[in-house]
């Protein structure tokens, strides 16, 4: 036999399928090597993995370390220029991101997908787990199908609840399928072609990382000499006028990369606005100057200006440390839910919004961005004075790449103890 296999031991107690339908969904030896089993995924416009959470180490530094093997990048410390050629990571940040997924039961007894999502750097051994992705969360239900996790059974409409662990939020999700058991398929920006659909919808996403919906307290902060609105819906954000930092908001996304003097000053404001924000990291302690100077993941920035087509608003969104082709979802709902909020910086840029009422309704906002128009949808009100949200909807397509098992030529003798249970 050339392969031994292995299963992990049993993990806590979940609802539905305490293990998945597919068979190869095991960590196996092979002629002296670890192999790991993967889905390669794209959701909306982020690739990456999704790996089963049972299958990986419970120790974070040896997660940490299956994350390196897994992507290309550096074992340890800074390595410029890297171009992750002995892992799956595609450079870009939208290309280095790992969903670890299994199955729980929420307070009803309901099934529901639980995910936490790992952020890396093509040039970085540190990895960011503080916030969740909104384009790769599509892939999720898709990974749930294909690994016998959950079924859709005889209906034609497939809906399942994703609880994030990195922000607390729980999405619902939902695709729907025809008489032959395709999916319907749609068309998103930044995407070619017609994909697998996937709608999402974030309940109670307000105050995602520091529970709310203006951190600072105001709709608008003087930093650094730039007015800035500090706005925490799924993901926390600061939202500036690129016209403050001389900048036309419909310039190409490889033109602001390449402004070094206005990627240093985006930089300051950033990092300025996230001391402001009271940003912590997981373990609850406040993040320093550095952390968040150096952060791949919050607070993102958005540079917004006046639409120039038949959406309510243009925007150029960072991730942050580079400049994003598109928009990604959470960063486009946050935006969404900040053009309904009087005051901020969002809202005075903003056209054609409908204004809220004193009862929860849903309003349509289309954010203009490098590669086309994100439609977003929020359910808000405006109750004594102020806005009140209650979800934030938006659809994305999704696939699976590849499944598959991953060699880890030279994982430590502890990871590979690990992962075969021979420690």
């Amino acid at each position: 036999m050339d392969a031994a296999v292995f299963s992990k031991p049993a993990a806590p107690a979940s609802a539905g399928a305490a293990f998945p339908a597919r068979p190869d969904l095991k960590v196996q030896l092979r002629h002296g090597v670890v192999e790991f089993p993967v889905h390669h995924v794209r959701g909306g416009t982020s690739t990456g993995l999704v790996i089963w959470d049972r299958l990986a180490p419970r120790d974070i530094a040896l997660r940490e370390e299956l994350l390196r093997h897994l992507m290309g990048v550096p074992m340890t410390g800074v390595r410029a220029g890297n171009k992750q050629l002995t892992g799956l990571g595609r450079i870009v940040p939208t290309g280095n991101k790992v969903f670890f997924a299994g199955m729980e039961a929420d307070q009803a007894g309901v099934p529901r997908l639980v995910s936490t999502l790992a952020q890396l750097a093509a040039d970085k051994a540190a990895i960011d787990w503080s916030v969740n992705c909104g384009n790769m969360s599509a892939a999720l239900p898709m990974w749930a199908l294909d690994t016998g996790f959950a079924s859709r059974g005889d209906s034609p409409v497939f809906e399942l609840n994703i609880r994030n662990t990195n922000t607390g939020v729980t999405a619902a999700s939902r695709m729907t399928f025809d008489q032959n058991g395709l999916a319907e398929e749609v068309t998103i920006p930044g995407v070619d072609g017609e994909w697998p659909g996937v709608d999402l919808f974030l309940n109670d996403p307000v105050g995602a990382k520091t529970g709310k919906l203006l951190p600072t307290g105001q709709a608008v902060d003087r930093v650094d000499g730039i007015d800035v609105s500090c706005v925490d819906v799924a993901v926390p954000m600061v939202i500036a006028r690129a016209s403050d930092f001389g900048r036309d908001v419909n310039d190409p996304i490889e033109s602001f990369d390449a402004d070094k003097p206005l990627m240093a000053k985006l930089r300051a404001v950033r990092t300025a606005a996230g001391l402001k924000m009271s940003l912590r990291k997981r373990n609850g302690e406040p993040m320093t100057a550095d952390e968040i100077a150096n952060s791949e993941t919050i607070p993102k920035v958005c540079l917004v200006g006046a639409p120039k087509g038949s959406g309510n608003i243009t925007a150029r969104y960072f991730t942050p440390q580079a400049g994003h082709r598109s928009m990604a979802v959470s960063g486009g709902c946050c935006l969404a839910a900040a053009t309904l909020v009087p005051g901020t910086v969002a809202a005075q840029v903003a056209q054609r919004v409908r204004p809220l009422s004193a009862s929860f309704g849903e309003v349509g906002l289309g954010i203009e961005n490098p590669a086309g128009v994100l439609d977003a949808t929020i359910e808000a009100r405006l109750a004594g004075g102020h806005v009140e949200i209650a979800k934030a909807a938006y659809k994305r397509s999704a696939q699976i790449l590849l499944t598959g098992m991953v060699p880890l030529y030279h994982a430590t003798a502890a990871l590979k103890g690990a992962l075969t249970g021979t420690r």
